[in-house]
C-alpha cells in the first residue's frame, strides 16, 4: 500500500486541531473529541470529524456551530504551526460511528439474552 502525502497530513492535522480545540473559549463548544480528518488529495479541503459528549441534539448542533465559527481561527493557527504551502479549508462534521457502535453492541447483547 502506498503511503500518500494526504495520509500524513491527515495525521498531522488531527493532532494539531485536537490541541487547538482545547484552547477555544467559545461557550457553545462543549467536550469535543476530534476522531478523524480526511484531506483531499490536492490538500485544499479537509473534513474534520468530531464526537461530542452528550446525547442532546441541540448540544451537538451548538458545538458544530461553534466549530464552524472558529474554523477561520483554527486555520490561521494551523498556518503558524505547520509548514504547509496551503492550509486546507476546514469543514466540521459530526462522527456518528460511536453511536453506531453502541447500537450494534446493544443489538448483539440483546441476541445473547
Amino acid at each position: 500500500m502506498e503511503y500518500k502525502r494526504a495520509d500524513r497530513v491527515n495525521e498531522l492535522l488531527l493532532e494539531e486541531i485536537s490541541l487547538l480545540v482545547r484552547k477555544l473559549k467559545d461557550p457553545r463548544i462543549g467536550f469535543v473529541t476530534i476522531t478523524g480528518v480526511d484531506v483531499t488529495d490536492d490538500l485544499r479541503h479537509a473534513k474534520v470529524y468530531v464526537s461530542v459528549m452528550g446525547d442532546d441534539e441541540t448540544v451537538r448542533a451548538e458545538t458544530l456551530e461553534g466549530l464552524h465559527h472558529a474554523a477561520g481561527f483554527i486555520r490561521r493557527e494551523l498556518g503558524h504551526v505547520l509548514t504547509l504551502r496551503r492550509i486546507p479549508e476546514l469543514a466540521f462534521r459530526y462522527d456518528e460511528s460511536m453511536e453506531q457502535g453502541a447500537r450494534m453492541d446493544a443489538l448483539l447483547s440483546n441476541l445473547h439474552d
